[in-house]
């Protein structure tokens, strides 16, 4: 049962996944926001401050016509009060409220910081909802904008609500000085922000000529230097504060305190960056957004050094190119890369408008930083962020090897993509739960397969939907039950703890591992999350005949048996005993293909249930969407294997 986040037994669980070292500095952060609840100091006195980290001269006239296009459409619905937040269309941002959720209509209060009960949505709405405007990262759109057009409605639109939050905002009051990812991403926002409006007459009295804005950016490298995420909290909020630690203190090192933040920032992003990511290049959450979130918080913040002249770690330049070839290694032929683990659609800098390809443009930048390596796929989408970065960031010959072929199987990730003719591409997970003692990220999906074809997914992870204030919807989209493998006696493979929180993690192990774009490729794994059973999977994908071929095993007693296969939103499916016709459209041509379920278990289809939930999709944080989730049912001896075979069509 999981237990909500907050309460007792929570707390009891998540104490037991800290080590000695983490409860202490838990114990001091306590200590220090009990002393920090008495007024607040002053802001040192700063005088000539000045701003200049600017963009190199040029840089805005590379920006290509189509993505300047997307932005200022995307600026002029910002400018007209629409936006959209996880599902929820705002028409409230020409003057928004702060503490708003527009969901359930609740507005957080107010008060010190630290008593604010963030997680309890009866209590204060949907933090997601409240925080996600509070990023500022419209505000780098609309200064975007402003930069590409020198139309100044943008820029005195991100002057009024900045102005506005700040007031509404003071320093430790309210939800938005509760979490230190929400307060890194601002400042690194910020830092856009003043460099996109330079050429406005406004910029100077807007930020360094304004004492309310040094005060502000003050206070959150105050706090960001006093609460650091630690122990098993380390994994993207930690670097998400390094680098809006480090941004900040880049570009507006006005402070007595800025040169340590800065050397302090830089050093905790080395090695956070090294900490939670793989040899391999994979981010170690094995949450695939959160590859992307880190990726661009880490290019984002080499950019800033790069302009400041700090010296950079060559490790930190490392990780990020092996992320950047792992990204284009795992991607599909429309550059989707998995939907594995937890996604809240968190993003480190934005200066794109709506229809922007996300993973194109890191690639895009990962090519004009690193240089691209022949077995890339080829990205034909254009953005306005790549020549930005590309312009602060110093290019660098690259001291590694990197790989001469494009790699099919992460050892240390777990994580294989097998790939066939006719676009076929295929995820087999046999890596480990999750990263670190609370695998916060992680889904209960060991062992499970993800296959699409020319980039429709047709066995879909159907994604994670929601994190706070639906306890439900958030055990089904972590489930082993919510993923395609095989469930017994109707547990999850790994225990929940909470929301973020496992508390006894399945171990995976992969036998063999055999990707191959001709032939037969194959993959085998086990798992040991059920006491007293095994579940053993083979996976065989034969190019020639376009089929794969799915084998699971149970060795251990008679148990009972969920078999879950979830198909995209885009396939409708004809169940008649043990075989589903399977068809879609694709670029108006219609598809098909045929899957045969194993005969032994009694099947049925499942589509938009609630009671429990079953059946499910979501594209995108806050959103979910009826698909048909096929079920087998039936008991597992160690006589025989269960087998499913999909064979594609023209």
């Amino acid at each position: 049962m999981t237990v909500s986040s907050g309460s007792p037994g929570w707390y009891l669980r998540r104490l037991s996944r800290m080590g000695p070292r983490e409860v202490g500095g838990r114990v001091g952060d306590a200590v220090r926001r009990r002393r920090w609840r008495s007024a607040p100091p002053d802001c040192p006195s700063v005088t000539g401050a000045r701003f200049t980290a600017v963009l190199p001269a040029g840089t805005i006239a590379a920006v290509p016509p189509d993505a300047a296009k997307r932005l200022i459409a995307e600026a002029d619905r910002l400018m007209a009060g629409h936006a959209e937040y996880f599902g929820v269309d705002r028409d409230d941002m020409a003057a928004p409220d702060w503490w708003y959720d527009p969901k359930t209509g609740r507005r957080a209060p107010g008060g010190y910081a630290f008593d604010v009960p963030y997680r309890d949505e009866d209590a204060v709405g949907d933090i997601k909802q409240i925080w996600e405007p509070s990023r500022h990262q419209y505000l780098t759109q609309l200064a975007a904008a402003y930069a590409i057009t020198g139309d100044e409605r943008y820029a005195e639109r991100v002057a009024e609500h900045l102005r506005s939050w700040w007031t509404a905002n003071a320093p430790l009051r309210g939800a938005h000085w509760t979490s230190g990812i929400e307060l890194g991403i601002r400042l690194l926002s910020w830092v856009w922000i003043r460099r996109l409006l330079d050429g406005w007459p406004g910029a100077a009295g807007l930020f360094e000529g304004n004492p309310v804005a040094r005060d502000q950016i003050w206070h959150h490298q105050r706090w960001l230097a006093a609460f650091p995420s630690r122990g098993s909290s380390a994994n993207n909020h930690v670097i998400a504060e390094a680098a809006g630690q480090l941004a900040a203190a880049c570009a507006f090192g006005w402070f007595p305190s800025s040169q340590r933040w800065r050397a302090d920032a830089l050093t905790s992003l080395e090695r956070q960056l090294r900490s939670n990511t793989f040899g391999s290049g994979l981010n170690r959450e094995l949450a695939t957004e959160y590859h992307g979130l880190v990726l661009e918080l880490g290019l984002a913040a080499v950019a800033e050094a790069d302009a400041a002249g700090v010296p950079v770690p060559a490790t930190v330049r490392l990780v990020l190119l092996r992320m950047t070839d792992a990204l284009a290694a795992i991607v599909d032929s429309r550059l989707r890369p998995p939907r594995q683990g937890d996604a809240d659609d968190g993003h480190g800098l934005v200066v794109d408008g709506a229809g922007t390809d996300r993973w194109a443009s890191l690639l895009a930048t990962g090519d004009a930083v690193f240089g691209r390596l022949a077995w890339w796929p080829t990205v034909t989408g254009t953005d306005v962020r790549t020549p930005l970065l590309a312009a602060l960031i110093t290019p660098t010959e690259p001291s590694v090897t990197r790989p001469p072929s494009r790699p099919g199987h992460f050892a240390d990730a777990g994580l294989t993509i097998l790939r066939g003719p006719g676009e076929i591409w295929c995820r087999c997970d046999g890596g480990p739960h999750g990263f670190l003692s609370i695998a916060a990220h992680a889904h209960a999906d060991a062992l499970s397969v993800e296959v699409r074809h020319d980039g429709v997914d047709v066995l879909a992870d159907p994604g994670t939907y929601c994190y706070h204030g639906q306890p439900e919807w958030r055990r089904y989209f972590r489930s082993t039950l919510g993923h395609n493998t095989l469930q017994l006696d109707g547990a999850d493979q790994s225990v929940s703890g909470g929301p973020f929180l496992w508390t006894r993690h399945a171990r995976s192990r992969v036998l063999v591992a055999e990707p191959s774009d001709e032939g037969v490729a194959r993959w085998c794994a086990e798992h040991d999350g059920y006491q007293r059973s095994v579940h053993r999977r083979r996976v065989e994908l034969t190019a020639a005949a376009e089929e794969l071929r799915v084998v699971d095993e149970v060795r251990g007693p008679r148990r009972e048996v969920r078999l879950a296969f979830h198909l995209g939103p885009a396939i409708a499916a004809e169940l008649v005993d043990n075989r589903a016709q399977l068809t879609w459209t694709r670029d108006g041509e219609d598809r098909s293909a045929v899957l045969d379920l194993p005969g032994q278990l009694s099947w049925r289809a499942h589509r938009g249930a609630t009671e429990p939930p079953l059946g499910w999709y979501s594209a995108g944080f806050g959103r979910k969407e009826p698909t048909t989730t096929l079920v087998g049912t039936g008991f597992a001896d160690g006589a025989r294997g269960f087998t499913t075979v999909l064979r594609f069509r023209g």
